[in-house]
């Protein structure tokens, strides 16, 4: 009884995240049709897809809950929530929004603030992703980003993001004769540290490893890690192309809704340098957006997304072969998973 009464909760808890998310939604694009229209050609969602969508969303918090009631993590990750952030950045959040209304209508997509100094940045970095107010480069940014995910994908977000957990540990398998907490990870593209966290319930002695590009965000991550218990996770600020560690270091490497905001020349330096990072016999593990191979189905949304949001590489990455950069990197037995709109490659190195 007291596991089906957690189950109902949970299942409350996510619906009332998804009613918020699209609520949230459609009362700001309802203001921006009013007060700041924006000529976008938008695919229309065929009615039949809704249910599909529905359906998806079911089966990703079904197994969301299956992976919490065998132990992968516990289940007070299930209803973890920002709530003091949700608070006090929520109504930032509307205040933000007409400058981004704006940017949007004029396709200013390198606006950033006279303070923000964007010289050491790659180019196909600089820029306001998702229309964003100073990209990933500001606090504000960084203190509205998770808040900005979680409504975009109605409240799926963190489940999707835990789907990472299960292939992590299985992975760390292979090297069950190395003490826990000699157990390096690395989170390439760590943001606020959303992802650092959930690997830290999952795997409370594990040493943990991040880098990002942006300093705020990596200040981010920084506050909320400090909060919870356990070794705080070493974050070092590095660009994925070069990242600052020796070979065969890592025992897993994970990386989160990184890939769709990459050239692709870029996708297989960070893919290569994945590689070299991990250890012969360890795991590198990719969650991001779902792909017209595997997703064909919901091609609608995706056309979508680039179109609505700036987001200059995802119609590429869309029909991008990433198993086969991985496996042109060296990395092999490439299996893929996918879990409502994203998708996963769990990669092997070989062993020595």
């Amino acid at each position: 009884m007291p596991d089906t009464l957690t189950k109902l909760t949970y299942q409350t808890f996510q619906q009332g995240k998804t009613i918020f998310g699209l609520a949230h939604k459609t009362l700001s694009t309802q203001l921006m049709k009013a007060l700041s229209p924006v000529e976008k050609k938008v695919t229309p969602i065929p009615t039949e897809l809704l249910p599909k969508f529905q359906q998806r969303l079911n089966s990703l918090l079904e197994v969301d809950w299956q992976d919490a009631e065998r132990g992968v993590y516990p289940k007070s990750l299930l209803f973890d929530n920002p709530w003091e952030d949700f608070f006090v950045y929520y109504p930032q959040l509307w205040m933000d929004l007409p400058q981004i209304w704006e940017r949007a209508k004029s396709d200013k997509y390198k606006e950033f603030s006279p303070n923000i100094d964007t010289t050491y940045y790659p180019q196909y970095y600089v820029r306001n992703f998702h229309h964003q107010t100073d990209g990933y480069l500001s606090e504000l940014s960084a203190n509205l980003y998770d808040l900005q995910v979680e409504i975009l994908f109605n409240g799926a977000a963190d489940a999707m993001r835990r789907r990472i957990l299960a292939p992590l540990k299985d992975g760390l398998k292979v090297f069950a004769d190395v003490p826990p907490s000699q157990q390096r990870i690395l989170d390439v593209a760590c943001g606020t540290g959303r992802t650092l966290k959930m690997i830290r319930a999952a795997l409370p002695q594990a040493s943990l490893f991040g880098t990002d590009l942006s300093p705020n965000y990596l200040r981010k991550a920084n506050q909320l890690l400090s909060e919870i218990p356990g070794e705080l996770p070493q974050l070092l600020q590095a660009n994925a192309e070069e990242l600052p560690y020796l070979e065969n270091y890592f025992h897993a490497v994970t990386c989160v809704f990184l890939f769709h905001e990459l050239p692709a020349v870029i996708r297989q330096r960070i893919i290569n340098e994945a590689f070299r990072v991990t250890k012969p016999g360890g795991t590198f593990i990719i969650c991001d957006s779902v792909q017209l191979s595997d997703s064909p189905e919901v091609e609608p949304a995706m056309h979508n997304f680039y179109e609505t949001f700036h987001e200059p590489y995802y119609r590429n990455y869309m029909t991008d072969n990433l198993v086969e950069r991985l496996e042109k990197a060296g990395f092999e037995n490439v299996e893929m998973q996918v879990h409502h709109m994203s998708k996963y490659l769990i990669a092997r190195k070989p062993s020595a």
